[in-house]
């Protein structure tokens, strides 16, 4: 299959407060940050990519990457993150019809996300495609089209939608799974004790690697 252009927005505009607060993509799991390891994985897999931030754009300065704020005022959440990106790619970079979002959190991204996901919403003839593993379903990382991108910002603008399930589940989504064993790939850092684990898991990935 011949995977579409597709444009990586990661979501860093989180305010962590179950870790006190900062940056949640520079916590350092293993040899790497998590957002060292995101973009690492993302990078094959995308045209380009952007990071959604807001705050002061300076403390990424060393990715080299465009750093996009939301548009909408007092935090409204992933919503806006994916309204941002679908904004910038639309300036930026008309050509790409699709984005893909990760939130800053998710260290162990699959190498085949993008595929798959275009593979998911062909198949199902569905305007969007997000990811699950197990049982479990992660709407922030998801596959989304720049033809939504009016829809969005009228429900984010005059509506007040502010979770992603409740402005998405108005178009048909496809789903791609993967297994949650024996590392879920959509795990993702929101405590001191979630970092512990990760930390854990990505040990249990480098004695995996051939040597």
């Amino acid at each position: 299959m011949n995977i579409p252009s597709t444009l990586g927005v990661v979501l860093a505009g989180g305010r962590a407060s179950r870790l006190g607060g900062g940056d949640k993509a520079r916590i350092r799991i293993g040899e790497k940050t998590i957002l060292e390891r995101i973009l690492t994985t993302l990078a094959p897999q995308c045209s380009q990519l952007i990071i959604n931030a807001n705050g002061d754009p300076r403390r990424f300065a060393d990715t080299g990457l465009s750093v996009v704020a939301d548009d909408p005022p007092d935090y409204a959440g992933p919503l806006a993150g994916i309204l941002a990106g679908l904004d910038w790619t639309a300036d930026h970079a008309p050509e790409i019809e699709w984005i893909v979002t990760t939130p800053s959190d998710c260290p162990f991204l699959p190498p085949d996300l993008v595929g798959r996901l275009h593979l998911a919403r062909i198949e199902a003839g569905a305007l969007l495609a997000w990811v699950a593993s197990g049982q479990r379903r992660h709407p922030v990382v998801a596959l989304w089209p720049l033809s939504l991108r009016a829809d969005l910002r009228h429900a984010l603008l005059n509506e007040g939608v502010r979770k992603v399930e409740n402005w998405a589940t108005r178009h048909r989504i496809a789903v791609a799974t993967w297994p949650a064993t024996p590392i879920d790939p959509f795990f993702n850092v929101n405590t001191t004790e979630d970092v512990a684990e990760a930390n854990r898991l990505a040990a249990l990935l480098r004695k995996s690697e051939p040597k």
